[in-house]
């Protein structure tokens, strides 16, 4: 069997944590006088703190200086922390985890690439901070998807080439960092929202494992 490379994003593909962003999100938009919408959710998936936070002052059209925006940043990851510190097992989403034990049982590289700079902590309580090889997270990386760069280091980290890697994505950015990347893209959710990907699926549980054993073994470009 050959070797790939296989980068998952976190929230969202991994773990149901996108839900406990948008609460957070939502009372910090609450509290400065913004209605902070679901649909407007969306429009974060995959994107930077710093970007989300501007992207929400900017429905409001409201501006704040650097030292509050730095206020605000620490208040909504304070919050998002304390979702987090509740989260077990229960959190990852299913079919996840037989996906997970197929890769690591067929000694393909497992990494993690995510906007995330709570990740670490996130795998942990999860329990399966052990199956990722290698993990690049928002403390590693200084673009933010769309940009590739935290997949090209996911790979770089694992001694691979771009051309080798299967990426997993929730969001339209993640899609598109994964294919400016020459990476195998693979959309978890909407075929409408992520039809950019050359795969997708609603979830993991309609992932079939002979669809791995085809990509583990399909020739590289």
């Amino acid at each position: 069997m050959s070797k790939k490379t296989f980068i998952f994003d976190l929230d969202g593909v991994i773990v149901d944590t996108a839900k406990y962003h948008f609460l957070a999100w939502q009372r910090l938009a609450a509290q400065i006088g913004i209605e902070f919408t679901p649909e407007h959710n969306e429009q974060l998936k995959g994107v930077s703190r710093v970007r989300s936070l501007d992207l929400i002052l900017a429905l409001g059209n409201i501006e704040a200086t650097q030292t509050q925006k730095n206020e605000w940043l620490l208040q909504k990851n304070t919050e998002y922390l304390t979702y987090i510190e509740e989260m077990d097992e229960s959190e990852i989403l299913p079919g996840v985890m037989q996906v997970l034990e197929y890769l690591k049982q067929h000694k393909q590289n497992i990494v993690l690439g995510s906007a995330s700079k709570n990740a670490k902590p996130i795998l942990e309580k999860a329990k399966i901070m052990h199956y990722f090889d290698a993990i690049v997270d928002g403390n590693d990386v200084s673009n933010a998807k769309p940009d590739p760069e935290v997949f090209l280091q996911g790979a770089k980290k694992v001694n691979d080439i771009a051309e080798n890697c299967i990426v997993f994505e929730d969001s339209v950015a993640g899609i598109q960092a994964a294919n400016l990347a020459n990476m195998i893209s693979i959309g978890i959710g909407e075929t409408n929202v992520l039809h950019e990907a050359d795969y997708i699926f609603n979830d993991f549980t309609f992932i079939d494992l002979s669809f791995i054993e085809n990509l583990i073994n399909e020739k590289c470009v």
